[in-house]
């Protein structure tokens, strides 16, 4: 049996009704800011109101995890989009960083049994930073993805 569709959207989402949280660290602030108004973007075309989207910052993407458990507490959001966006050094600090968000982030959702888009980008050079955030020509801004995937995901699974 064949699948349909497969990749696709499954239906249309409306998100008139959900109520969203964006926790941005401030490092690397070019891309960040890109990433957050790409997101915001994407929200309101799917109808997510001005008022329903709450924007914090963070001094930096290892805040994450715990900023991104306050944001729930303290706003009762729907949903939470952690963004930041760690770039390769010349020191292990990028490994560390990286398997410590993603690792929190992800247990994290099922502690609080809530939805949380992981919009950290985990980039070898600016290069790669500066093409997913759309920053370059031609390139996607992956916080649109984001924002699409914050709708879908509490609509879904309400």
């Amino acid at each position: 049996m064949a699948v349909k569709g497969l990749g696709k959207i499954d239906q249309t989402y409306d998100g008139k009704h959900i109520k969203v949280g964006i926790l941005h660290a401030r490092w690397n602030s070019k891309i960040i800011n890109a990433l957050v108004d790409g997101a915001i973007k994407k929200l309101k075309e799917l109808n997510v109101s001005e008022e329903n989207i709450i924007v914090e910052s963070i001094p930096g993407a290892y805040e994450l995890p715990f900023g991104t458990k306050k944001m729930f507490e303290k706003y009762n959001v729907d949903v939470v989009i952690p963004i930041g966006c760690l770039i390769k050094g010349s020191t292990m600090h990028f490994e560390y960083i990286c398997d410590a968000v993603s690792t929190q982030i992800m247990q994290l959702q099922f502690q609080l049994n809530k939805p949380i888009i992981f919009g950290v980008l985990t980039c070898l050079t600016e290069e790669q930073a500066l093409e997913r955030a759309g920053l370059l020509p031609g390139m996607h801004n992956h916080g649109e993805d984001w924002g699409a995937c914050a709708v879908e995901m509490v609509l879904k699974w309400k």
